[in-house]
């Protein structure tokens, strides 16, 4: 049923629920996790944060590992994903970025030059070994849930260090990609690499599948993406194919791209709110799993509603072979703690087989 090859030994990892709908293979009940389960929702996260800056808190192995486990023990989700940020990489070879609250990652210099190339090398292991020890850490805790890791794909890396920050319209970014293709395949080649790298380390040291976030890229038409980011992307999936561990890849309001997120070498694709899941299923193709989709702003509805939305999201999923319930983006702050575990075991007594 599946094209993946673990090279692992099978375990109890491995034959998880959400290991086994990554690999498209029958699974007890439909696994389920979140997007930014691990964060701001949640009451034990903001006291274990308090105090301390959200880089500092990311290079720290103590609080990433407890942060991490949070919502495993909350939840019961079935899968935990590391918890970091997207800009952690760049920050480790030395741009200068903050992540400033209210506002995200903020770089000091934008890069807008041919010469702002010579800020990007290669990750090395060491720059992040803060990374390994905490997913050892991890493991070592986990038990049977796998752990997720997670890095930002070249093109909303490249947004973020050309626009200085957080963006609308990506005017900058667009400007450099359309007035100068030659820098922007060059800028996007070095972010690919820098990503493929930051993905291996959390690979090698016991991360049990990962997922590449493009949470920019549905700013682009089809034709864009592939022409001048699809390559990029690619290179990141190729580069860590050898491990056999599923690759998962999501963007925000890429409806239109979803086929072209799949080819660029993901075996399981993130779907959005905006499009219902067996819809999804027609542009994606056969051979991928499907993650998605529920509204993150359905849960701030009654359980009543909420639970009609699941099963609506349910229902679309219907007999696909390799479906990961998850929200459509990321858990909103003031999302009620409560309601997600509800949502959980709604999910799991609901599919149960």
């Amino acid at each position: 049923m599946s094209d993946l090859r673990d090279s692992r030994p099978r375990t109890a990892v491995t034959d998880s629920p959400f290991l086994r709908a990554c690999r498209r293979e029958p699974v007890p009940h439909t696994p389920v996790w979140f997007m930014r389960q691990a964060g701001r929702s949640l009451p034990e996260y903001r006291r274990v944060r308090q105090g301390t800056g959200m880089l500092e808190s990311c290079m720290r192995p103590d609080l990433v590992t407890e942060i991490t486990l949070q919502p495993v023990r909350r939840h019961g989700v079935d899968a935990a994903i590391y918890f970091s940020d997207i800009v952690v990489p760049l920050k480790a070879i030395g741009v200068d970025l903050d992540i400033r609250p209210g506002v995200g990652p903020v770089v000091e210099r934008p890069f807008r030059s041919r010469a702002d190339l010579d800020r990007l090398r290669p990750l090395d292991p060491d720059d992040v070994k803060y990374v390994t020890e905490a997913i050892g850490m991890l493991t070592a805790e986990l038990g049977a849930t796998p752990l997720i890791g997670f890095a930002g794909a070249p093109f909303t890396l490249a947004s973020y260090l050309v626009e200085g920050g957080p963006s609308r319209n990506h005017e900058h970014t667009k400007a450099l990609m359309y007035g100068d293709p030659e820098l922007w395949e060059a800028l996007l080649d070095r972010l690919a690499v820098l990503t493929a790298g930051f993905l291996t380390v959390q690979i090698e040291a016991g991360a049990s599948a990962v997922q590449l976030f493009d949470s920019w890229v549905g700013a682009l038409s089809p034709a864009d993406y592939r022409d001048r980011v699809l390559p990029a992307s690619a290179k990141v999936f190729r580069a860590v194919a050898q491990y056999g561990v599923p690759r998962i890849h999501f963007g925000v309001g890429t409806g239109e791209l979803l086929g072209l997120l799949g080819e660029a070498g993901a075996d399981v694709v993130g779907v959005d709110w905006r499009v219902p899941l067996d819809e999804a299923a027609r542009r994606v193709g056969p051979g991928k799993a499907l993650q998605g989709n529920l509204d993150p702003a359905v849960l701030f509805a009654p359980r009543e509603a909420v639970e009609a939305q699941a099963g609506r999201v349910l229902a679309a999923a219907g007999e696909l072979p390799g479906h990961i319930f998850n929200l459509g983006h990321g858990v909103l702050p003031e999302t009620d703690p409560e309601a997600l575990t509800r949502l959980v075991a709604y999910v799991h007594e609901n599919t149960a087989r």
